[in-house]
């Protein structure tokens, strides 16, 4: 028997994104139920707090920079093939480098395995897969069906956030740090995400930023890794601050502006230092980047096809098996 997704809670969970109120407002449209958790620190405790706010055994989490595609209200699902420990995961198309995979997706969450769950800020010391990601400690099951777009991209702020994140949180293997030489090691799909999240997208709004940020998180984490505590990555409040009163001075003012925001920034200096970075992370790592512009970068995203999921649902244990079988 089938369950309509309707028959759960959704919550919308904000925290600083410049596209939360727009993106809660289309959410209403087409889920009037839909609920919100706004401005709780730490991915632990929001989902923790978005839990509470759930009447039923499981809900569902659409983040703030996701807009929802109508098509996932029909949805259903085959409650009879999935664990009651188990997390739903359905992928989102990024708006920026055009990638799709689990970040910013929709998931659909079990209320008694998020109570008491450890992960990010809540994470002990000795837990290294839970310091900054879900997805080493959780087991969850990937559906092939895309139902979400992730825009990422409001402001320079969040493509920044968005790109270093992404960049640190890629080149991981097991939520810890790698050595250096074997970045490329790591799982086949996360290596080629974390090449393109610092390549493609300038021809997005603030993808350049998005681009800067991802060669900056790799940058930071591999070749300047002991200068910095890659953990901070989990901490929204710190990389606002980090990029506020660190980076963005060195590009304000220009010709560029944020509609949202109302910022403005220097293109030629993001982009010479983009391209600064990229030529270090090349020659120290060696890894296989180029510096594309916005006619390369819609090319990409044209004729680019996403890794298939393996199944209507696969379970993460099963993926992992794949790891190092070339195509």
């Amino acid at each position: 028997m089938l369950t309509p997704i309707n028959e759960f809670d959704i919550v919308f969970i904000s925290y600083d994104e410049p596209n939360a109120d727009q993106n809660y407002a289309d959410l209403l449209d087409k889920c009037p139920w839909a609920k919100r958790s706004h401005g709780v620190w730490g991915s632990d405790a929001a989902h923790k707090a978005a839990a509470a706010l759930s009447d039923t055994e499981r809900f569902i989490t659409i983040d703030a920079d996701n807009i929802v595609r109508e098509d996932f209200f029909n949805a259903e699902l085959d409650m009879n093939r999935i664990r009651s420990g188990d997390v739903i995961s359905w992928a989102g198309k990024n708006a920026v480098n055009g990638l799709v995979y689990g970040n910013g997706g929709i998931k659909c969450w079990p209320v008694e395995l998020v109570n008491r769950m450890r992960t990010h800020e809540a994470a002990p010391e000795s837990d290294k897969a839970a310091q900054v990601d879900f997805c080493w400690n959780i087991n969850y099951i990937q559906m092939n069906n895309v139902y979400c777009d992730v825009m990422n991209n409001g402001s320079p702020l969040q493509a920044w956030r968005a790109g270093f994140r992404e960049g640190v949180k890629m080149g991981l293997e097991g939520g810890d740090v790698v050595d250096p030489s074997r970045l490329k090691k790591i799982h086949r799909e996360n290596y080629r995400r974390l090449l393109v999240w610092m390549t493609v997208g300038e021809d997005a709004t603030n993808g350049l930023w998005a681009n800067y940020g991802a060669r900056l998180g790799c940058h930071m984490t591999n070749i300047e890794r002991r200068k910095w505590d890659w953990r901070n990555v989990r901490d929204f409040d710190w990389l606002s601050n980090f990029f506020t009163t660190e980076l963005f001075p060195e590009f304000e003012g220009g010709d560029q502006l944020c509609v949202n925001t109302g910022v403005t920034w220097d293109w030629n200096k993001l982009k010479s230092k983009t391209i600064e970075l990229g030529n270090e992370i090349r020659s120290e790592l060696d890894l296989e980047i180029c510096d594309m512009d916005w006619i390369g970068s819609r090319f990409f995203k044209t004729v680019y096809k996403n890794p298939h999921r393996l199944g209507a649902m696969v379970r993460e244990d099963q993926v992992d098996d794949t790891i190092g079988v070339e195509e």
